[in-house]
């Protein structure tokens, strides 16, 4: 099985986002990249260091915060923290230090004397990411760091990853398989999917701004549906619109193509003319789920010849056997019968 397949990538300093689904690659890079799992081919560097020969260098430099639980029930956030910081080579009395700042700045201050094991799936997350920080890193891997948080809990996780960049200096390369959260964290997004990169770039290119203008009405007694009344006064004009399916307000949403302001005057006119109430009217933004949506209608057509070829040479195949079992068949037959008329004679 293929984890990373000839992926090639150049993260600078920031926010990074490292997205794809579950499976697709992104645990399998961190632990390479920390030089905890060797690639069978390529080469990576971290901070300038080779991930092959200079692993145990690149751990003093970074932090790594794991996706799954790790922390023992049976000491207190304290404990575990002071413990990771000597760990990462700090000495005792700057280990405390280090580690109180560190649980102030993730909000676990006021708790950090009470055990692990009580704390909630949200104070795990911090103790986490606070071991993760206490050595002060140059960078941090978070792989799902808002994995199990209620709504408000990742709103607050994501508050603090923003932080650890624009307080502190520290870079950090976060995965999740949230499109939302990264397009409201990173700088910078790093799209892979079966181990493959699909994508690298700034989020500003991947939010940009595209010509669709998507618009919603209110509806009257006059006009009971005021979407279709919109719609075909700006076909009556020349205007094409599209049914803005998928998008919230689905069903009384229109997209069409801006030409301009003239577009948005047209626009405001027909909805006056028509007394209906304009509740929106804006420009839509790419997202970065469209690439997953474009690799998949690229892939879809070569799947399905991928298919066909498969189902072609089974079906030679079928043909090859039924011909030699017809073969295998005929010459019994003229054996038996030859051997039937050595009997007779």
């Amino acid at each position: 099985m293929t984890a990373l397949d000839r992926l090639s990538v150049d993260v600078g300093p920031g926010v990074t986002g490292l997205v794809g689904a579950n499976g697709a690659g992104k645990s399998t890079l961190i632990k390479i990249l920390l030089g905890l799992s060797p690639a069978t081919e390529g080469r990576a560097e971290v901070l300038g260091l080779d991930v092959a020969t200079e692993g145990a260098a690149i751990r003093e430099r970074v932090g790594y915060m794991p996706e799954h639980d790790c922390l023992p029930p049976d000491v207190s956030a304290t404990e575990f923290v002071v413990h990771m910081a000597r760990m990462s080579g700090l000495p005792p009395t700057a280990a405390r230090e280090r580690t109180a700042d560190t649980l102030r700045h993730v909000g676990l201050y006021e708790e950090r004397y009470r055990p692990i094991g009580g704390y909630s799936t949200g104070m795990k997350q911090r103790v986490k990411l606070a071991q993760a920080l206490v050595h002060d890193p140059r960078l941090v891997f978070l792989d799902e760091p808002t994995n199990g948080l209620d709504p408000v809990g990742r709103d607050e996780m994501l508050g603090l990853i923003r932080r650890i960049h624009t307080d502190f200096g520290i870079s950090v390369l976060v995965t999740s398989h949230l499109l939302g959260e990264l397009e409201r964290t990173c700088d910078h997004v790093v799209v892979i999917d079966g181990g493959k990169l699909l994508r690298s770039s700034s989020t500003t290119d991947f939010t940009q701004t595209t010509t669709t203008l998507a618009v919603e009405v209110t509806d009257t007694d006059e006009h009971p549906d005021g979407t279709r009344a919109v719609r075909d006064a700006l076909h009556a004009r020349g205007v094409r619109t599209e049914d803005g399916s998928g998008l919230p307000g689905a069903g009384h949403v229109l997209l069409l193509t801006a030409q301009g302001e003239e577009t948005y005057d047209l626009v405001r006119d027909v909805i006056a003319d028509l007394g209906l109430g304009l509740v929106r009217m804006e420009q839509r933004r790419h997202h970065i789920s469209e690439v997953f949506r474009d690799h998949d209608e690229r892939s879809a057509p070569q799947d399905d010849q991928d298919a066909r070829d498969d189902g072609d040479a089974r079906g030679d195949r079928d043909a090859r056997d039924d011909g030699d079992a017809r073969d295998g068949d005929g010459g019994q037959r003229d054996g038996e019968r030859k051997e039937a008329v050595g009997h007779d004679g």
